[in-house]
């Protein structure tokens, strides 16, 4: 009598995770992917697609949704959603990342600039702006990611890139700290606007704190801590996707 092996019917769905500072987005990918075949009694992880969409850099937190199963085909019409991010940028200084990870470029300054022009440089960013990524980013340049060339220490020449941002609210401005919320759509690098709002107010500019606050209708109030993944996932625990 010939034995079958039983079908497994993998799970399929969207999980949002609240990303904690350290890990990148593949990482928080590894993890719902081991909780997933653990929940749908997959052997071999390969068996399992996951994929995530929209990446946040390790030194961001917040909300990455990650798609299981059937779900990846989502992926493409997920990252087009409006996004909601909270940052803080330093304008005492560039730095070649334009984050706390590169070494800091001091700029000097005769005095600080007012809250109120502050806010009107802001205001220069909203709407259809080009924005040039960062030389530490993932963009391709000439077939190579632009990080791996930066690292290098090769001149990384990326052509600006043309994106919305529809809101930018300041929360708080202590010299030489700046609070903002932005609200604005696909492809934009907030650390590029950190650099670019600290050029365009004749101080330096880099991003001391990151969080992406919601994609779409997806909020970080409603993600799943990191630690949620040490534990299999089931259907029961996966969002559908949209239409």
């Amino acid at each position: 009598m010939t034995q079958h092996t039983p079908t497994v019917n993998p799970v399929s769905g969207l999980i949002v995770v609240d990303k904690p500072i350290g890990l990148s987005s593949m990482d928080v990918v590894r993890r719902v992917r081991r909780a997933a075949a653990d929940g749908a009694g997959v052997i071999r992880l390969k068996q399992m697609k996951t994929g995530h969409a929209g990446t946040l850099d390790p030194l961001a937190t917040g909300v990455v949704i990650c798609c299981v199963g059937k779900a990846t085909k989502a992926v493409d019409r997920l990252m087009g959603q409006t996004k909601t991010y909270e940052t803080v940028v330093d304008l005492s200084a560039f730095t070649a990342t334009d984050d706390l990870e590169g070494e800091r470029e001091e700029v000097a300054i005769d005095a600080p600039p007012s809250r109120e022009a502050v806010a009107a440089a802001i205001g220069s960013f909203l709407g259809e702006i080009e924005q040039a990524p960062p030389a530490f980013s993932a963009v391709h340049v000439n077939g190579q990611r632009a990080y791996k060339l930066a690292r290098r220490g090769d001149a990384v020449d990326i052509k600006p890139r043309r994106v919305r941002i529809d809101a930018i609210e300041l929360l708080g401005y202590d010299w030489p700290r700046v609070t903002l919320r932005i609200v604005c759509g696909k492809g934009v690098y907030i650390r590029s606007l950190g650099r670019d709002l600290g050029k365009a107010l004749g101080t330096g500019g880099h991003l001391a704190a990151l969080r992406r606050t919601s994609i779409g209708s997806y909020r970080v109030e409603d993600a799943h801590p990191i630690e949620r993944f040490k534990r299999p996932i089931t259907q029961a625990d996966l969002l559908p996707v949209p239409e």
